[in-house]
């Protein structure tokens, strides 16, 4: 049945009550591929929150790859893991800010009412993990938004209350909701899984996509030299003005990108390629980078193993345009270099990094905002990879601007000049 969206803003219960449904944008494994399609407008119901969990009244949503993928059913299906077999559907979204509207038992320190940021690690408050080592080392750890059923691009989204943040004042509802997932994740990588310091020197891949905007902010923050590799001068002038010491335009060497199979001939040719590279890179650095921010995968992991100095260090959190790497490991153990993996963030580095957030020292970078009905259409821009930062959806808001309840920078806006 279709459904009206003509009274999205407006809720008819108070705070504490909740709806019997809600409008919600919904992939099912029958419609799996391209996201303008894969996405559906539905009427579904409102879940109740169970013990230490809670039911946010979503104002505005964040898009991120990870529905892309979902939208495709790849590299594997959401529907075979995490909640979904037991509700058969998956409502997207990782990124919220929003209105708490209901508690469950045994939650104190969030009440109805409370403006809040999510971030999106899940984890079983019963995994020893959680308690001494770390939530993203539980066997339960799931990513809220594409490994459960309940995301953000809903009116109402069900979450645990260790992954509400307070909202930053200064910043509007699609503000602060365009960052959590990136930035969180950004922050791990560089301050705690690489340790960053003053001085360092960092390449990092994507520079303008919604981790790189904030890699770049927080090598600026650290102290340490960054090179951004963008697709254009324009996402390039972006990076600049964010903090970025220069920045490479991969499309000069784009023979050096890994697609796997290549004959001895061609692998011949993309090294020289590679070579080439890295002599950029150390004449924009001064010297080869100590760390390689990655997220790209196949496509680059053999150019950043090559790259990186000796001792040096490869973080990498995903693999976008491939997650089986093929690369040349003598210059791994011969140069004595460390690949790091780095998934999201925990509750308490996500609380420090928000406050960055609110300090200002990090600003959001958001490129767009679209209606709710744009779901799929965003989906689509970053599939498609036309997006300049991160791009935010309304829901409960009713326009952009709303929100703000103190004078403050807010977000940067990623069209350059502006």
């Amino acid at each position: 049945m279709a459904v009206d969206l003509s009274h999205l803003s407006h809720v008819d219960t108070e705070p504490g009550e909740l709806p019997a449904s809600m409008a919600a944008w919904v992939i099912r494994e029958e419609r799996y591929g391209e996201p303008i399609d894969a996405f559906q407008l539905e009427q579904i119901e409102v879940p109740e929150p169970g013990a230490f969990e809670v039911i946010v009244r979503v104002m505005a949503a964040g898009v991120n790859y990870n529905n892309v993928w979902a939208a495709l059913g790849e590299p594997v299906s959401v529907m075979r893991y995490g909640d979904h077999p037991e509700y058969g559907h998956h409502i997207g979204g990782s990124d919220a800010s929003g209105v708490v509207w209901k508690v469950g038992p045994g939650v104190t320190r969030w009440q109805p009412g409370d403006e809040v940021v999510v971030h999106c690690n899940q984890a079983s408050y019963e995994d020893p993990e959680v308690h001494g080592l770390d939530p993203l080392a539980a066997p339960s750890q799931k990513i809220w938004g594409y490994e459960t059923t309940w995301g953000s691009f809903a009116q109402f989204t069900k979450v645990q209350a260790q992954q509400l943040l307070p909202k930053p004042q200064a910043l509007t509802w699609e503000e602060a909701a365009s960052y959590g997932l990136v930035y969180f994740t950004a922050h791990r990588m560089l301050i705690n899984r690489c340790n960053i310091q003053a001085g360092d020197r960092v390449l990092i891949w994507g520079a303008a996509g919604g981790l790189g905007v904030f890699a770049t902010q927080l090598c600026r923050a650290a102290g340490a030299h960054a090179v951004g590799v963008v697709s254009n001068e324009e996402k390039g002038e972006l990076v600049k003005r964010l903090g970025a010491t220069a920045y490479i335009d991969r499309n000069e060497f784009a023979g050096m990108m890994r697609r796997g199979g290549e004959t001895p001939d061609e692998e011949k040719e993309r090294f020289k390629v590679t070579r080439a590279f890295d002599k950029r890179v150390r004449e924009l650095l001064g010297d080869k980078p100590d760390i390689v921010f990655e997220h790209v995968g196949q496509a680059t992991f053999p150019t950043s193993v090559f790259t990186v100095k000796p001792f040096g260090k490869v973080v990498i959190c995903a693999g976008t345009t491939g997650y089986n790497l093929d690369f040349d490991v003598r210059y791994l153990w011969m140069k004595q270099k460390q690949i790091i993996g780095s998934h999201f963030a925990n509750a308490y580095e996500c609380l420090k990094a928000n406050e960055l957030i609110e300090s200002g020292a990090i600003r959001p970078v958001l490129w767009r905002t679209l209606g709710f009905e744009g779901v799929g259409e965003a989906h689509q821009l970053m599939r498609d990879n036309q997006h300049l930062g991160k791009i935010s959806i309304l829901v409960g808001a009713a326009q952009e601007g709303l929100g703000r309840a103190v004078e403050g920078p807010g977000a940067i806006r990623a069209e350059v000049g502006a």
